[in-house]
């Protein structure tokens, strides 16, 4: 489903990416793992079209995202919850959530309000809540919800339970393993290394703006220099 190839990106005169090179295929849960600063982000904001790269492809079902602008990918069927959760603050949990709602390509199950309470039922009791009134974990269910009502082919989460409480974090996980279950590819970085390994099908760690090591989480698991090397396990 995505493939990126020899990716590089700057920040001004700041290289970022040094030729990012992974893929994974369709109903794939896939991470970017790896320390803070290592061009996790700068990989996700690539893809997405919120920043442009200085060289390299990102093929998305064949199609070139380079150079596209960010709505663009949206609407190929990208939804990207981004790191900080940004929901709106002046619209309510339900207009944030029908604000996002399309269906481009024209799924036959498409993702409405009912579905993203069903998925998380707290969001539910609070529909009527202001977005700058919900909690951390609120905020995030309602991110994640947002993205889905994109109706999206791929999913992409940067830091998906950063700061959570772990209660919240489980529910976020459970959340997942049943958005995967029902067939969305998913990308998902993320530092909780032993819930994210239970829904991944291939992991990716970066280090200085590439991949220097994939594989599957058993493999992940049983590397314990790895582990150590590049995740301080």
């Amino acid at each position: 489903m995505l493939t990126v190839s020899e990716l590089t990106a700057h920040y001004g005169t700041s290289q970022a990416l040094f030729g990012m090179d992974f893929a994974f295929g369709t109903g794939e849960v896939a991470t970017l793992l790896g320390r803070n600063g290592q061009g996790k982000t700068t990989t996700i904001h690539s893809i997405c079209g919120v920043v442009r790269p200085s060289g390299g492809a990102i093929l998305f079902d064949g199609e070139e995202l380079v150079g596209r602008p960010s709505f663009r990918i949206a609407n190929l069927g990208i939804g990207l919850v981004p790191e900080g959760r940004q929901v709106f603050p002046n619209l309510t949990l339900w207009e944030n959530l029908v604000a996002t709602a399309s269906n481009h390509l024209g799924h036959a199950d498409p993702w409405t309000v009912e579905r993203v309470f069903d998925l998380f039922p707290e969001l539910g009791a609070r529909k009527g809540s202001m977005g700058n009134l919900l909690s951390g974990g609120e905020q995030q269910m309602l991110a994640i919800g947002r993205a889905l009502m994109t109706n999206p082919r791929l999913l992409i989460l940067d830091e998906a339970t950063e700061g959570l409480a772990p209660l919240i974090r489980q529910k976020i996980w459970h959340a997942l393993a049943e958005i995967k279950r029902q067939g969305l590819s998913i990308l998902v970085v993320d530092k909780n290394l032993s819930d994210l390994l239970r829904i991944a099908d291939r992991n990716f760690i970066v280090e200085r703006g590439r991949v220097v090591w994939s594989g599957n989480s058993d493999a992940l698991r049983a590397d314990r220099d790895t582990l150590h090397r590049y995740l301080g396990v």
